[in-house]
């Protein structure tokens, strides 16, 4: 038990809520780790046996995003994270909150630069689909979802940078209806990557198709 005051000194949030916990860092993986397959060769498989499915944050800003996208990404069974080193947020306390603790169960890889790591899983047997609004397949019609797969967001506002970009297999949009013209980074992740869980479910039950 300790004083108000001294909880403010360790807490690194603005809002412990009571408690602080010491521990360990979360460390980082080589984005070896997250794939493994031979050069050029598709499909990949990760270490565990389990076709990749990872989600690679490209520049997003905000923690909350950041936080709230580990967490759907856990929820819709994705095998890791790539994040950049730099032009980003890492996993800061507000970043560790909002995920809910669905950071400390995915493999996370810090990289140098998002559009060499993007190269990099290609040349891996990744197939890599940036959600984009002007993408030229949408996600109903994505059809390497049950394929070895990295889907990448780009920031908040400004999407995915152009080197980024060209550099994916894929650039996929999520039809909107209404007059609004793009959804919140987390929310458009969330949705991407749910959608592809339910392909690769479909996927192993119909013996492994491509949907």
């Amino acid at each position: 038990m300790v004083s108000q005051d001294e909880l403010r000194t360790f807490a690194l949030s603005s809002s412990p809520q009571g408690v602080v916990a010491r521990a360990a860092a979360i460390p980082a993986v080589g984005l070896d780790e997250l794939v493994r397959a031979s050069d050029g060769s598709r499909p990949a498989s990760t270490p565990k046996g389990a076709v990749p499915f990872l989600f690679v944050l490209a520049e997003v800003t905000d923690p909350h995003n950041v936080g709230a996208i580990c967490r759907s990404a856990l929820g819709a069974g994705a095998t890791g994270i790539v994040i950049g080193k730099h032009r980003g947020a890492h996993f800061s306390p507000s970043a560790l909150k909002a995920a809910a603790g669905a950071i400390e169960h995915l493999p996370i890889a810090l990289v140098g630069g998002v559009a060499q790591a993007v190269s990099e899983l290609v040349r891996r047997g990744v197939w890599t689909v940036g959600l984009d609004p002007e993408g030229e397949v949408t996600l109903d019609t994505l059809p390497v979802a049950t394929e070895p797969i990295a889907l990448v967001v780009g920031a908040e506002g400004e999407g995915l940078s152009p080197l980024v970009r060209q550099r994916c297999d894929l650039r996929c949009r999520i039809p909107l209806y209404g007059p609004v013209g793009s959804l919140n980074v987390s929310v458009a992740a969330a949705i991407a990557g749910f959608f592809i869980a339910q392909k690769r479910a479909a996927g192993e039950k119909s013996g492994g198709e491509v949907g």
